[in-house]
């Protein structure tokens, strides 16, 4: 009981000092931004938001500013070729979170939010709220994607509604859309089963189709001029079905029927809202998938 007495106690010491420890670097770095931005609403009828990226996380700020554009106008400045300071698996983006490249492929996509002001390049316009925030605070943020923006904002939205708007693909409908990344894989699935379906379209880059083709053979490759191009394609969809990467949050934005391929060892993303699935397990993939085959016939 004395042995066991004196490991609690030092357990519970060194959980003190790190809970203090987070503490300290939240006041000392973090609490005053927060403060600030929260008062922002009441003196600015305008207000200019940044983001860094990467794309997936861009759109999923759509949500929180499409809720602030009711009240307020909304600015989009976009930080271009800010360096990863971490390793990204077969990431496209050159090193960056939003390379020149991947920044003028989203720009015809933002730009047709109504409900966004201004969106460019960030040069040196100043910043009222800075988004990039929840990539620093001493949080873990293994939570929805799209609410990291509310905590810093200090504005929630219903996230069962769309937050993005584009018309139907003029000739590309009712296929069953498909892009899937080298990265956030589930590692107990397989897509074999969709061979058996038809319209199976792959949107994404070569390198990736090429590899789930060897699961779908009769799977077809479509490369989209721009994000417009791919919104109104998933737009048209039957369905859509991916994984944690940029298409997905385009179709969750959307709200159009999908089904998201989860990562069990990064669970930041959570379909809501109506004919909205995701999966661990090759049981539930198939399941959900046949599910919305049926359903949207």
């Amino acid at each position: 009981m004395f042995i066991k007495n004196i490991y609690n106690k030092i357990f519970k010491t060194k959980t003190d000092y790190k809970l203090q420890k987070k503490i300290n670097l939240f006041k000392e770095n973090y609490e005053k931004i927060i403060f600030e931005n929260n008062k922002v609403f009441d003196t600015k009828s305008e207000i200019n938001f940044l983001h860094s990226g990467t794309s997936g996380d861009l759109i999923y700020a759509l949500a929180v500013l499409n809720k602030i554009s009711l009240t307020h106008k909304c600015n989009f400045y976009v930080n271009v070729n800010k360096k990863f300071t971490y390793e990204y698996y077969k990431h496209n983006g050159e090193g960056f979170l939003i390379s020149e490249r991947m920044f003028d492929l989203l720009l015809p996509l933002l730009k047709k939010q109504k409900f966004l002001n201004i969106v460019k390049r960030h040069e040196n316009e100043k910043i009222d709220i800075d988004l990039d925030l929840f990539r620093e605070l001493p949080w873990n943020n293994t939570f929805n994607s799209p609410r990291w923006y509310f905590h810093i904002a200090g504005e929630q939205e219903d996230l069962s509604l769309p937050y993005m708007f584009v018309d139907e693909h003029p000739t590309i409908n009712n296929r069953i859309v498909i892009q899937r990344t080298f990265r956030f894989r589930n590692i107990y699935i397989n897509y074999e089963f969709i061979k058996n379906y038809e319209s199976a379209l792959f949107i994404g880059i070569k390198e990736e189709y090429d590899d789930l083709k060897k699961q779908i053979p009769n799977l077809e490759f479509y490369e989209p001029k721009d994000f417009l191009e791919i919104a109104q394609i998933i737009k048209s969809s039957k369905f859509f079905l991916g994984n944690q990467s940029v298409c997905y949050p385009i179709a969750e934005a959307l709200k159009v029927p999908r089904l998201l391929e989860a990562s069990p060892d990064y669970p930041v993303v959570q379909p809501i809202g109506k004919d909205a699935f995701d999966f661990y397990f090759q049981p539930h993939f198939e399941k959900w998938f046949n599910h919305l085959y049926k359903k949207t016939k």
